[in-house]
């Protein structure tokens, strides 16, 4: 890579404003089943490796516990989720009910939907860069590159 080579603007502006356009047009298309994509991850996340602690679910997802638990008590609320007692009084283990299940199903085929349209108007080329792009910097800044 040259070193005469220099990033013109905020990353993080250019980074948050993907990503709110991304999380519109995957909103768009999970709308049709009353998720967004938030709550669809979330109950992907839970339906694939829960029961968990709130604390490695956050971890996982590279979220902090604040946000977390905000995103968690609406779905709870629905009953998606479970909010349960862990191995002692201080722990708690959340899992998707038979209802967070039947939605995460639904809400898989909207997200497949919004994924191939995402890719049609990006191209499949432009997707696959982007994920390698983004694995590799989310992979340097998770060993302390922050």
């Amino acid at each position: 890579m040259s070193t005469n080579l220099k990033p013109e603007g905020c990353t993080n502006l250019k980074l948050r404003q993907l990503g709110r356009m991304v999380t519109r047009h995957y909103d768009g298309h999970l709308a049709a089943v009353g998720l967004k994509i938030t709550q669809y991850s979330l109950l992907s996340h839970v339906v694939k490796l829960g029961p968990i602690r709130p604390s490695d679910l956050a971890r996982r997802m590279q979220m902090d516990a604040s946000t977390l638990t905000r995103n968690l008590q609406p779905m709870a609320a629905q009953g998606w989720l479970t909010i349960g007692k862990g191995e002692d009084a201080r722990s708690r283990l959340i899992a998707a009910t038979q209802e967070g299940q039947e939605m995460r199903a639904k809400g898989q085929r909207a997200w497949k939907e919004a994924q191939l349209a995402l890719n049609g108007l990006l191209g499949v080329e432009r997707v696959f860069a982007l994920h390698e792009l983004l694995d590799s910097s989310i992979a340097t800044l998770d060993q302390g590159g922050d």
